[in-house]
């Protein structure tokens, strides 16, 4: 009969756990949370010291049935969930659930699930941190309250099945006020002019790029500056006349966390945020490797720590001196740029084994399983490994008062990119074949002009985004991939070609967020809570504390909400538009993906069809109207009525104005009018600016 049980959060980890331990161990799952406030109502006692109303998650009694043999036939329990405030709440429901006697029972952790981390934990029992169990109370209580009280709101303004939350309505912000500045953005033209230089002996030709006059930077913005330049510098022999050179280090990376994990498997793997998380969470669980059993072979995977235990940098620093030579090693220690609050109780992402190479145990593995080990096993070695040297050469060349630049690199030690090449990193620039000093003879060959518009800032992929939420503070490693999964599901923002768009659901959502609850969608009112949070984990701050501050404030600005924003509750418009069937005016409908026309006889005509918001502007090419219309996925653009017999399209708001250059339609760009032909760029002020 077993004398120990030992309870982990997933079925997966039972296999792998049980093969480690012997005939006295019993090792059970839980599935996850056992206990959560009910979906019926709030489940928070606001008038009796905000107590939460804990209540068994539907289903998971028989869960807790057998778990309940299993503890009546143990000496001790222990309670193994994963290592961070989800894993200490989920064991402190447990210990109630279960009513488990506190002498009987302990709390263990494990970075990583192997023999040696697994009875490493057993010899180091300890009691539930109830820190980071009320961090997590906190949390799931103030999501609660943003949940229950403001979706009510958005039923009566918006539609029914609509809902708000507490970081997925601040990443909606981020999200919209990106598009705003991106709607509103005005290219301006630029151009850049290069030089091919001839000099003797060398196979190709030397590129120099344009900087300005001698004593200043001059930036060229028209095609006639550009000949200007030219013409000026006419017959003038081009010289060198300064030579630097120089050392560059680029830095060994740090090993992943999960934020980063998130972005490097999205660049580099084009996996979603989910996706990643699903795949880690395999390889962190077991893997059945042929020779070993089951076996975990990455550490946990929600950190936001780049710590790496000394047993693992041993071990990679043996295995790097071993397979790459001595010199790849590197002895000091790269620090995590910042100062943010940190759970360095936890490590980096590795892998358990720096030994067990991606192609050793690829057959093992499935496709994405192996892409995703591949990528965490190289970043960590390269993380043990010494930093990239080039040498860099500076040249100024001078042609009568203008002056040429020359940017060029040459690699002395290749480090830490023999193993891992960052997908971010640009090429080094210039290789030159021949070197150059002040005596080098140089010849003309050409120059090259080309013409450039500034571009607006890109919209956010899902890596950017994360990135974006990290570097604010808004989240958390658990909390970044459910975020995202959250406002895609809900059809407030679209995924097309990795960019994220906000969908017109997304907007009216955003809108009535900003302008009822300015704090809930604030980036620096939500970071500052999650510092709080932090405060509560770390026992300097009451967690009950910041729930009762936060709910006065919340109701107030939801009962002046109900009273002041009756006016955006959308009515159904009439259209012009006569219904096929019964002949009544048909009025618009907001519906799941936006507007449409229904017959206001329903439900005894139940007619529909799509509607289509006039902009008032005629087609260029077939002179039909030109409609504001969406994507399959709900992306706003306007096109032509006449679709498909039409093909014009745009994606800004079109105008009446005529480009009084190439005579093109004006688009709308913020408070001005833009040409719709890029190589004209003609820019003027809008007649209704702000449309």
């Amino acid at each position: 009969m077993a004398k120990y049980l030992v309870i982990v959060e997933s079925p997966a980890k039972v296999k792998t756990i049980r093969k480690f331990l012997g005939s006295n161990y019993e090792v059970a799952a839980s599935n996850g949370h056992v206990r959560d406030l009910p979906k019926s109502q709030l489940g928070i006692d606001v008038e009796n010291g905000f107590e939460p109303k804990y209540i068994t998650i539907r289903g998971k009694g028989d869960v807790l049935a057998n778990l309940r043999k299993e503890v009546k036939k143990a000496q001790k329990i222990y309670l193994a969930t994963d290592p961070d405030r989800e894993g200490e709440a989920i064991s402190w429901h447990l210990s109630k659930a279960l009513k488990l006697e506190e002498k009987k029972t302990c709390r263990i952790t494990f970075n990583e699930i192997t023999k040696n981390a697994v009875k490493e934990s057993l010899k180091n029992p300890r009691e539930i941190d109830m820190d980071l169990v009320n961090a997590q109370q906190a949390r799931r209580m103030l999501d609660r309250m943003v949940g229950y009280r403001i979706s009510p709101l958005l039923w009566a303004k918006v539609k029914r099945g609509l809902s708000a939350g507490r970081v997925q309505s601040v990443a909606m912000r981020i999200i919209c006020d990106r598009e705003d500045e991106i709607n509103s953005f005005i290219p301006e033209e630029y151009w850049t002019l290069d030089v091919s230089l001839a000099i003797p002996g060398a196979k190709k030709p030397l590129v120099a790029k344009y900087y300005g006059t001698k004593k200043n930077k001059v930036s060229l913005s028209s095609k006639e500056e550009v000949d200007k330049v030219i013409a000026e510098i006419g017959d003038a022999p081009f010289r060198v006349s300064e030579v630097k050179k120089g050392e560059r280090i680029r830095k060994t990376p740090l090993p992943f966390t999960t934020s980063t994990l998130q972005q490097e498997a999205s660049k580099v793997l084009n996996f979603t945020t989910q996706k990643t998380m699903r795949l880690a969470q395999q390889l962190y669980e077991g893997i059945e490797i042929e020779g070993n059993g089951t076996v975990g072979i990455i550490t946990y995977l929600r950190t936001d720590s780049t710590r790496v235990s000394n047993e693992a940098m041993s071990s990679a620093e043996a295995y790097i001196k071993k397979n790459y030579g001595k010199e790849y090693a590197r002895e000091k220690e790269v620090a995590a740029q910042g100062n943010k609050k940190i759970q360095d109780a936890h490590e980096a992402i590795r892998p358990t084994d720096i030994a067990r190479t991606p192609l050793e145990i690829k057959d093992s593995l499935s496709r994405d399983q192996f892409r995703l080990y591949q990528l965490i096993w190289k970043r960590f070695v390269a993380s043990r490994m010494e930093a990239a040297k080039y040498e860099t050469t500076s040249i100024k060349i001078d042609a009568g008062e203008h002056r040429f630049t020359v940017a060029a690199s040459r690699m002395l030690f290749d480090g830490f990119t023999c193993v891992y090449a960052q997908e971010d990193e640009k090429e080094e620039g210039n290789t030159l074949t021949k070197e150059v000093d002040t005596d080098t003879s140089l010849k003309l060959i050409e120059f090259e002009d080309k013409q450039h518009f500034t571009q607006p800032a890109p919209h956010y992929t899902e890596a950017s985004l994360v990135r974006e939420l990290e570097e604010l503070g808004i989240g958390r490693p658990s909390t970044y991939a459910p975020i995202i999964t959250t406002i895609l599901a809900r059809r407030y923002v679209v995924k097309e070609n990795k960019n994220l768009y906000v969908t017109e659901l997304g907007e009216v959502v955003n809108h009535i967020m900003r302008e009822a609850f300015p704090s809930i969608v604030d980036v620096n009112f939500t970071a500052n809570m999650e510092a709080l949070l932090d405060g509560v984990e770390e026992g300097n701050v009451n967690w009950k504390t910041v729930v009762s501050n936060f709910y006065p404030d919340l109701e107030e600005a939801i009962a002046v909400a109900q009273s002041e924003l009756e006016k955006v509750k959308i009515e159904d418009e009439v259209s012009d538009e006569i219904c096929e069937v019964c002949g009544k005016q048909m009025v618009i409908k907001y519906g799941a993906h936006g507007r449409f026309l229904a017959c206001p006889g329903f439900p005894e005509c139940r007619f529909t069809k799509s509607y289509y918001e006039k902009t008032g502007v005629a087609c260029p090419k077939c002179g039909g109207d030109i409609v504001l219309k969406k994507t399959k996925k709900g992306r706003k653009y306007y096109g032509c009525i006449n679709n498909p017999e039409c093909d014009f399209m745009v994606w800004q708001a079109p105008s009446n104005e005529k480009c009084p250059m190439c005579d093109s339609m004006m688009l709308y760009k913020g408070n001005k009018l833009v040409c719709m032909d890029m190589a004209c760029g003609h820019v003027m002020p809008s007649p209704e600016a702000g449309k």
